[in-house]
């Protein structure tokens, strides 16, 4: 009979070996009656720095007498058996076009293999192992591919990123991913922790098995395709045009090509695909020592059997209605350029599985409102994204460096820091006011001033600003009615992140399974 335990308490310097015994302990049962231990989830609560707790919830079987303990314990719930049910095996001679190779493409494509069906696979960008050899050199040598980069490529733009797979959503498709990223060659235990990450480098090896087990399933796996035209005929999406050259036939096409794919809205746009114009947010990175976020977080940073610390903060003007908050935090992590276009700046995060460089980063973020916009349509937002990443490439120097300034320097305080940072292609010290808008700048200064109160050492001398932050979303949505289909065109399916109804790896490749699931069941 299964059971879930939850709340249960270790000591950082316990084993987690332990926790059987210590389950027993609480449900004063011998230790033999218990079977089928296994974590559901792990956390950590440090609340108190004098005393830190990892926090589990178990599952487990156990006879008739834990069963008479119900309703005694709070903690003690009884679990129904959970049954996984098997998906039906389609047959059908109708083909599936997919562009875009990052979660919501990647995870679409796995979902209709379990349905038995193929599909092919469309990317703009080179495969992971070529992919990352064109990042490291633009990182180092300034040297941009527009078409393979932070952004584009196979595994899409969290490829270059810490790998995060936190969800807020309670979907229970979120197992299922885990569980997937897990099968090939993901950490197991990001099926139990709180905040569960893969890592960068990990995430390469596990993007480019899943790029195997589909080539293995029958799927078509095309890199080096841009898709420059679509074919509508009476209504329907009957065709692609790639690098406006072949073109592809398709009876259902997900479309899948992430946040920065601009040239694919704009053509959207001219084939009056109904798009609609979308808030995002837009700000700085900051870099800190991770010793001193640590610190801030423990209290004691030389407990070795906790992760490197995180954080999460957020401010309101309530007179204003902005709000500033952190966003992509990456403990142990380096902040790298991510531009796409030539002659713009955009900085981002990233960590390996290890989480091991001595530095902490984070986007700290001002929302962006579409009367903030300039100019009118549904592409307003990529504008304005575009205008300020390019002022930011000049204040860098003009050569893909980022504009820096030191924290106390940023908030008018005393003291002088030197400015210092993991950022490659590298960075340019220099007044970050005029970097953004006015209010963006003004709403960043009050929310730090907030999260130095709230976390105490947060401003200090150590802390650089880079800007900037500009990609955290899509600036546009390409409408879709309740069956994830286009309300202007059938057969076109925009699917995550740049459809602009999911943000970051894990949900992107939740609305990448609904829509298959929605392709297979019109099937």
């Amino acid at each position: 009979m299964p059971f879930i335990y939850r709340n249960l308490s270790l000591a950082p310097t316990d084993r987690q070996e332990t926790l059987s015994v210590r389950l027993a302990e609480k449900l004063c049962v011998p230790l033999k009656s218990l079977r089928n231990i296994c974590i559901v989830r792990k956390g950590i609560d440090a609340r108190k720095k004098a005393n830190i707790k990892l926090i589990y919830t178990i599952s487990f079987s156990a006879d008739e007498a834990v069963r008479k303990l119900l309703g005694n314990d709070p903690n003690l719930e009884w679990e129904e058996e959970k049954t996984v049910e098997s998906l039906p095996q389609i047959r059908s001679d109708k083909r599936i076009v997919i562009v875009g190779s990052g979660p919501a493409g990647l995870f679409a494509a796995l979902r209709l293999a379990e349905y038995g069906l193929t599909a092919t696979l469309l990317e703009r960008g080179e495969p992971v192992e070529q992919r990352a050899l064109t990042v490291q050199r633009f990182w180092k040598d300034g040297i941009l591919d527009p078409e393979s980069n932070v952004q584009f490529g196979e595994g899409g733009a969290g490829t270059f990123s810490d790998g995060k797979l936190t969800c807020r959503s309670k979907d229970p498709l979120v197992p299922w991913v885990l569980a997937k990223f897990a099968e090939f060659g993901a950490q197991p235990e990001i099926c139990y922790l709180a905040k569960p990450h893969i890592g960068t480098d990990r995430l390469r090896t596990v993007i480019s098995a899943i790029r195997c087990k589909l080539i293995e399933k029958g799927f078509s796996i095309r890199f080096g395709c841009c898709m420059t035209d679509m074919n509508i005929s009476n209504g329907c999406v009957t065709a692609v045009t790639l690098n406006n050259a072949e073109e592809i036939p398709c009876d259902h096409l997900i479309l899948a090509s992430g946040h920065s794919a601009r040239d694919t809205f704009e053509l959207l746009e001219r084939l009056s695909v109904p798009l609609q114009r979308k808030p995002f947010a837009m700000g700085l990175r900051v870099e800190h020592p991770q010793e001193l976020i640590n610190r801030i977080q423990y209290g004691n940073e030389n407990l070795s059997n906790l992760p490197v610390a995180d954080y999460a903060v957020a401010f309101n003007n309530d007179t204003t209605g902005r709000s500033a908050y952190s966003f992509c935090m990456c403990p142990g992590g380096v902040v790298v350029g991510g531009a796409s276009e030539e002659g713009g700046v955009v900085t981002n995060g990233m960590s390996g599985q290890m989480r091991n460089s001595p530095y902490a980063n984070s986007a700290l973020v001002v929302n962006v409102r579409e009367n903030d916009f300039e100019g009118v349509g549904p592409l307003a937002g990529v504008r304005f994204q575009r205008r300020w990443e390019k002022l930011a490439y000049q204040l860098g120097g003009g050569d893909y460096r980022a504009p820096a300034q030191n924290m106390l320097a940023f908030m008018g305080l005393p003291g002088k820091g030197t400015v210092n940072s993991s950022y490659r292609p590298g960075i340019l010290e220099t007044e970050l006011d005029s970097v953004m808008p006015k209010y963006i700048i003004e709403t960043l200064r009050e929310g730090i001033a907030c999260f130095g109160r709230k976390l105490k050492g947060f401003i200090t001398a150590d802390a650089t600003l880079i800007g900037i932050e500009s990609r955290t979303s899509s600036p546009v949505r390409i409408l879709r009615d309740s069956s994830f289909e286009s309300v202007g065109v059938k057969g076109l399916y925009p699917a995550g992140e740049g459809a602009g109804y999911a943000g970051g790896i894990m949900s992107s490749a939740v609305d990448g399974i609904r829509v298959a699931d929605n392709i297979a069941g019109r099937l």
